[in-house]
């Protein structure tokens, strides 16, 4: 392992941040632009000698060249009502989904002094002034990060020939580049697991299902049941939230109170399914099995911490970001999707 490179005396520049690298001053200049034929390796090289050095790249002499702003805006645009109890960016900051993203993309941006600015577009009003936003060149381009299933934000930012990528598969076939998880798969790794428990009632718990992560988990997990020999798997529609969850596993043992496996298709969600049969008596993981989806810090916070399905969101964010870089420095290039793979985390639930 090599060590870590001497303190740079002065004002660090992009020389400094070359020989710390071991590359050239090209090399440099093409990873904090974002260029994307840089090998992956190098391009984690340079960003760690930027941060030992403590290099920070010109912002203001670069828009002079570039007509840039060197910010880029993360947007979470969702289904609000004005005036609502509980506000949309409330909602948002509630779900450990959302800062897991946050966190993703501020780590890659932050070393090549880059800054995010948030922006919320749970109306129609607030998605027309992202547009604008973006028209106006206060940002040079946007993360979208979608909560429903219809949001026309995506195709309004394509059809404005704006700079975008996604997280996850658009609602319908668009010219965006995106990033998502194999959903049916990781619903797959679920089901397998509590077949192997010897869960013989098994049920789920959706998410809403106007949204196509929702819809995949669900179609994975019943696929994979069926293949097991369970051609029917009870399902309660949930909505991501931990309310939509306790409802949805109350019903569940009302209407199936035999039941001894549950999927569940995110962690905030079967943290609430825990505390529903906690209350009803019932042990997990001896009477009821419970699996959930994501890996986030809501799997840790339950008692018994949660059996999951490992949702790479930090990953899926910074490769976002690489790729929203990219487009901006080569607006021409095509348009592409990245698929990251879940994996199983066995924990004490199931």
């Amino acid at each position: 392992m090599s060590e870590a490179p001497p303190p740079v005396s002065g004002s660090p520049t992009l020389e400094d941040v070359a020989r710390a690298a071991g590359v050239s001053r090209a090399t440099v200049s093409r990873v904090i632009n974002g260029v994307r034929n840089v090998n992956p390796a190098i391009q984690e090289t340079v960003r760690q000698a930027i941060a030992a050095t403590g290099y920070v790249p010109n912002q203001a002499a670069r828009s002079l060249v570039t007509r840039r702003t060197g910010s880029v805006a993360l947007v979470v645009s969702g289904a609000g009502v004005e005036g609502e109890e509980n506000p949309f960016p409330n909602q948002v900051f509630a779900d450990p989904f959302f800062g897991r993203v946050a966190g993703g993309v501020v780590g890659y941006l932050r070393p090549l002094g880059i800054h995010p600015v948030l922006l919320f577009a749970e109306t129609d009003a607030a998605r027309a002034e992202v547009v604008d936003y973006l028209r106006q060149g206060k940002a040079d381009g946007a993360i979208l990060v979608s909560t429903h299933g219809e949001d026309p934000l995506p195709k309004l930012l394509v059809d404005g020939g704006l700079p975008a990528v996604l997280f996850a598969r658009p609602p319908e076939p668009l010219p965006i580049s995106y990033v998502d998880v194999a959903h049916r798969t990781g619903a797959k790794l679920a089901a397998d697991h509590l077949v192997a428990r010897g869960c013989h009632r098994v049920a789920t718990i959706s998410g809403p299902l106007d949204v196509l992560a929702a819809q995949d988990r669900l179609a994975g997990f019943r696929d994979a049941m069926a293949m097991h020999g369970h051609p029917y798997i009870p399902c309660v529609e949930g909505a991501f939230t931990l309310d939509s969850g306790a409802a949805a596993m109350e019903r569940l043992l009302a209407e199936h109170p035999d039941v001894d496996g549950v999927f569940v298709a995110n962690d905030l969600m079967a943290q609430a399914a825990l505390q529903v049969l906690h209350r009803h008596g019932r042990l997990v993981p001896d009477d009821v099995a419970v699996v959930g989806f994501d890996d986030s810090s809501a799997a840790l916070a339950c008692k018994p911490p949660l059996t999951t399905i490992r949702h790479p969101v930090e990953d899926m964010a910074a490769e976002l970001a690489r790729l929203l870089l990219a487009q901006i420095e080569q607006p021409d290039q095509r348009v592409t999707s990245v698929i990251f793979d879940p994996a199983l985390v066995v924990r004490e639930s199931a």
